[in-house]
């Protein structure tokens, strides 16, 4: 970790003007903001301005960097324990702090500074919602996102700077971003103030995003979702978020995924639920009868004599299909079988009824336990 002298005393939270809850979208609209108004460009011969543009720029430097930031949060927050020297230095024995010694170790390296304020900075993860149908999401499907979001800018190509014109290496810092101030066993960095961190000088900047090399706009992306996806679950896509900076490398598109229900079928897992209506002389005489699959076909079924309504029956190997562990698994159908009571009837069906009642003369509630099934 680069060491900022500066974090012990500058509240860069205060300087963009957000809170230390804030999220990175919040910190990265306020430094935007911030950095369009107060922009030399704008500014000529300003030198609040300008002075407050460096500020501004430094304190995102290490807020827009999530590992930056997380380590400027616990160095503010060791900050009072540290300074125990009284003003103006520090007095502390990194041996007698336990746990936090690795950390103040790599924050203060004797006789060299470490990182580079201006090196590549991996994208921001994005999130977003895809809703699919019950089929697509059974199958997998191919399909193109619409996705607000930062990316490099259409006019200058991410450089920041006006087509045509040249970028320079900061002569200051010699392109690493940050200069060391040696004090005594240590030695501090800080982003430099000239390039404020980048590494590199533009000498006019891009109209169109103000030198930031990117602009907020919505882009298509193109994914694949697997086979068997379900309801609210969550697909990783790398390198399908935000670009990164510097040459950096783009973060990852979290997709959560909503699957509409379908009219006849749901899911159990991997296996696939169906529910089939069959006559009565069906259920208790047996057939053989047609049961549909989510691929639009169909596959015989047996029901044997005597089958109860509301019994389950499984026709393997046509579920839903997933990729587990490199491997394509397939779970299997559940067929609930429903028998069919018809709510109108004619002369003709009444009298075989009325006659089949008189043949089956048992009784099954005389045969029910108290909870009211059969025995």
């Amino acid at each position: 970790m680069a060491a900022q002298r500066e974090w012990f005393e500058t509240n860069y939270y205060e300087v963009l003007g957000v809170s230390p809850e804030s999220t990175p979208k919040e910190i990265t609209r306020a430094y935007r903001k911030l950095a369009r108004e107060l922009h030399p460009d704008k500014n000529p011969g300003n030198s609040a301005a300008e002075e407050r543009f460096k500020s501004v720029s430094a304190a995102y430097d290490v807020l827009g960097d999530e590992t930056k930031r997380a380590e400027y949060d616990e160095v503010r927050r060791l900050g009072p324990m540290a300074a125990g020297g009284g003003p103006g230095g520090f007095s502390f024995n990194v041996g007698d702090m336990d746990g936090f010694g690795d950390l103040f170790s790599q924050m203060f390296s004797s006789g060299r500074s470490r990182g580079a304020g201006g090196g590549p900075r991996r994208g921001a993860d994005q999130t977003t919602t895809l809703t699919l149908s019950f089929v697509d999401a059974a199958h997998g499907v191919t399909t193109s996102l619409n996705v607000v979001s930062e990316g490099s800018c259409g006019s200058c190509g991410g450089s920041g700077a006006k087509a045509g014109t040249p970028i320079n290496p900061c002569g200051v810092c010699n392109g690493r971003g940050v200069v060391d101030d040696n004090q005594g066993p240590f030695s501090f960095s800080s982003p430099c103030r000239q390039c404020h961190g980048r590494g590199r000088l533009i000498e006019r900047p891009c109209e169109q995003c103000g030198g930031l090399g990117t602009s907020t706009g919505q882009r298509s992306v193109n994914v694949r979702i697997p086979a068997g996806v379900n309801d609210r679950q969550t697909i990783r896509l790398k390198g399908k978020g935000a670009p990164g900076r510097n040459g950096g490398p783009a973060g990852d598109l979290l997709v959560e995924i909503h699957v509409t229900p379908h009219p006849r079928f749901s899911r159990d897992g991997d296996n696939l639920l169906v529910a089939v209506p069959v006559t009565f002389a069906e259920a208790a005489l047996g057939a053989d009868i047609d049961v549909p699959t989510l691929e639009g076909d169909t596959v015989r079924l047996r029901v044997r004599p005597g089958t109860q309504s509301g019994s389950r029956h499984r026709v393997g190997g046509r579920g839903i299909t997933t990729s587990k562990r490199g491997q394509r698994d397939r779970g299997d159908l559940i067929v609930r079988v429903v028998v069919d009571v018809p709510r109108e009837i004619d002369d003709e069906q009444r009298a075989a009824i009325e006659r089949l009642a008189e043949v089956f003369r048992r009784d099954p509630r005389n045969e029910a336990n108290y909870d009211g099934e059969s025995s």
